[in-house]
């Protein structure tokens, strides 16, 4: 069933677009066939480094533009689309699901629901992944992203009382996004290269290029669990 997978953080540095990045990656080395859509104007980075994979949609809560996120859905009723969310956009999008009844009518048109919330581990985060769980109840899966990227211990996040309540129930999925190794991310973001790119680099050398690799291979793993859940 194609699926809307809404890559989601709220908060801007949790590592949205490398997570969105490697995702339209995955579906290329797997041959799966996906549209991915743009919707950060302010770093537009994952339409400037998958050029001509990337269309733009904007989530506005103006009324006047509420209509350029339409084309997700429209998309999606063909393939499955991969969103890059801007930072704070919970809201808009929101209001773009509830004031079109999109999950209700998802269901006619055989489209589900998926948010890929990223989490850097810190309390600002998880609360806000808190609060998009219960915007949307059971209505849309949420898969709680873990950036080791970003943070390397979540024994906190593991412990929160509220979480292991929600998790108990089997609202929300875990999914554990590995590091990206500093030198290999850094040169992958300077150069605006595409992970296909990335894993030739010669610069890199051998093991840097086996480090990409191993760090694809270690994403995959998370999204095959999840992507037709």
């Amino acid at each position: 069933m194609p699926t809307i997978h809404l890559i989601d953080g709220e908060k801007g540095g949790v590592g949205k677009s490398l997570v969105a990045r490697t995702m339209i990656q995955y579906c290329l080395d797997k041959n799966i066939a996906m549209t991915a859509v743009e919707t950060d104007r302010s770093n537009p980075d994952v339409s400037g480094i998958y050029k001509g994979l990337c269309q733009l949609a904007l989530f506005s809560e103006d009324d006047r533009q509420a209509n350029k996120a339409d084309r997700i859905f429209e998309l999606a009723v063909e393939k499955p689309v991969i969103v890059n969310l801007a930072a704070q956009a919970h809201r808009a999008v929101k209001d773009w699901i509830e004031k079109n009844n999109l999950l209700e009518i998802a269901p006619e048109y055989k489209v589900k629901f998926r948010k890929w919330f990223v989490c850097n581990g810190g309390y600002d985060s998880v609360n806000l992944f808190t609060q998009s769980l219960n915007s949307y109840d059971s209505r849309m899966h949420h898969v709680l992203v873990r950036n080791w990227g970003v943070c390397d211990e979540w024994t906190q996040v593991e412990e929160d009382d509220t979480l292991k309540k929600l998790i108990k129930k089997q609202r929300f999925d875990v999914m554990n996004f590995p590091k990206l190794a500093y030198k290999e991310g850094y040169i992958i973001n300077q150069k605006r290269l595409r992970f296909d790119e990335a894993r030739l680099y010669k610069q890199f050398g051998i093991i840097g290029k086996q480090r990409v690799v191993n760090f694809l291979k270690e994403s995959y793993k998370g999204f095959d669990q999840y992507w037709s859940k």
